[in-house]
């Protein structure tokens, strides 16, 4: 079932620190781009994945071409894929072991929401991660080291 309560989301954000984002874009004017900077700048570690630059960087960081590449941790997956696209980044994220999956705004897609949720994902579909930080009036994370 997705989250849809404020607290819900909340506490998803606040105890997440890495972000694997898949159809990462490296172009400017891309909502991708500048919400993965956006990310980075809030103290999240954004790893971008897409197969079509992969092995480029976006924002310093290495993009992949799947999830199962990544080989660390994953809090959340953020997808800025089609609906019709979504399912397919949502098994990969079910299969590298993530916590959450967070569709994009007018990324829906029921039957992999339900497939994640089944495997114990936290499920956030059809809302913006940054609009989202924003309305909740979300701090920046602490990091390690910080």
């Amino acid at each position: 079932m997705p989250l849809t309560r404020d607290e819900d989301i909340r506490e998803l954000l606040t105890h997440a620190r890495t972000i694997a984002m898949v159809g990462a874009s490296d172009r400017p004017g891309r909502p991708s781009n500048r919400v993965m900077k956006f990310l980075q700048d809030q103290g999240y570690r954004v790893i971008p994945v897409n197969p079509q630059i992969t092995g480029e960087h976006v924002h310093g960081e290495f993009v992949w071409r799947e999830l199962a590449q990544i080989g660390e941790p994953i809090d959340i997956v953020d997808i800025f894929r089609r609906s019709d696209a979504a399912g397919e980044a949502v098994d990969q994220a079910i299969f590298a072991g993530a916590k959450a999956v967070w569709m994009q705004l007018d990324v829906i897609d029921e039957a992999a929401a339900e497939r994640a949720d089944a495997a114990g994902l936290k499920v956030v579909m059809d809302h913006c991660i940054k609009i989202e930080i924003m309305r909740l009036r979300l701090p920046k994370i602490e990091t390690a080291g910080a």
